[in-house]
């Protein structure tokens, strides 16, 4: 058996804990999340990866670590903005952190016309979650000012795109706590833009997601600037491209929804997923490494998955202490 299949053997595709005061277990699309004792949340991030809000069949090599470990270093460097719910990583691939109750929205800020906001756009809308966009751009392009255009958050299925004034007139949030949203967002998507460019990159688009805590603070909850949750571009060849038409280099799983696109795959009824070999899903996990590098500047250690299961169950029973 060569490394590579090890890898892929090692995946962490599902998790199955039963831990001392386990008061609830939710799976997501890639995370599985322990609750003890109602109060501290034990979050798994697995190999899993999501695309068109379907889970496909394969895990990729070591997309937990990184997603976790970009998660953590960006919770940590905008703690000063909004306060999150982290409180301490005991395994590459886990976060431990307060319960907090979830806005039911998900804050999405985009920068630049791409992705889902290029297609509505290609398809002829010129108005997104009710924030305008002008006529005669193209895709990849910078708007004026980032917008804002949220999502509902589904327990299972599609998220959806949502006004503001649908937010409000369903009473999905307050208007006063509302208002907070929008200030953090801008506020550390202007940090994470500043931070990427920095490493040569761009900050294209991303999504928060916010709850309160025990005490009604607003707090920022799940992961933050990662290649799951975010799409970059490679600075030095951003207008390069964009002038003579080229595509964008992307460091987020857009490369994953177009590869999926060109195999007859998106999400739709009858559908089918292709095959992923392993070839693929190493070359998704090189991808997601290199975004590691560039936005941490650190050389990633790729942590022991002989028996990577067992090692985040120790870890995790080490740092409860139970």
């Amino acid at each position: 058996m060569n490394q590579n299949t090890k890898q892929m053997t090692n995946t962490i595709k599902e998790t199955n804990f039963n831990f001392p005061g386990q008061t609830r277990f939710y799976k997501g699309k890639v995370r599985d999340v322990y609750t003890i004792n109602n109060e501290t949340l034990v979050m798994i991030a697995t190999d899993r990866i999501s695309a068109f809000d379907h889970v496909l069949p394969e895990g990729i090599p070591y997309k937990g670590q990184v997603l976790n470990q970009i998660a953590a270093k960006f919770l940590d460097m905008t703690n000063d903005i909004v306060p999150n719910w982290k409180e301490s990583t005991p395994d590459p691939s886990v976060t431990i952190g307060k319960m907090c109750d979830p806005f039911k929205v998900e804050m999405v800020i985009r920068g630049y016309l791409t992705g889902h906001a290029w297609r509505e756009y290609k398809a002829g809308k010129r108005i997104l979650c009710g924030v305008p966009m002008k006529d005669g751009m193209v895709e990849n392009e910078k708007f004026d000012t980032p917008i804002i255009t949220p999502t509902t958050k589904a327990e299972v299925g599609h998220d959806e795109d949502i006004s503001r004034e649908e937010i409000l007139n369903q009473g999905l949030v307050s208007e006063h706590d509302y208002i907070k949203l929008e200030e953090y967002t801008l506020a550390l998507f202007e940090r994470g833009t500043a931070i990427a460019k920095e490493k040569d990159l761009i900050l294209v688009d991303t999504k928060y997601e916010f709850g309160k805590d025990k005490n009604g603070v607003i707090t920022l909850i799940d992961e933050i600037h990662t290649p799951d949750s975010s799409r970059y571009f490679h600075l030095s060849d951003y207008q390069n491209n964009l002038q003579n038409n080229l595509p964008q280099k992307q460091l987020s799983k857009e490369f994953v929804r177009k590869w999926l696109i060109e195999n007859g795959f998106q999400g739709k009824e009858g559908q089918t997923i292709p095959t992923m070999s392993e070839d693929y899903c190493n070359s998704v996990s090189e991808r997601y490494i290199e975004l590691y590098e560039y936005i941490t500047g650190l050389k990633f250690e790729k942590e022991d998955v002989h028996d990577v299961i067992k090692r985040v169950e120790n870890n995790i029973y080490s740092y409860l202490k139970i």
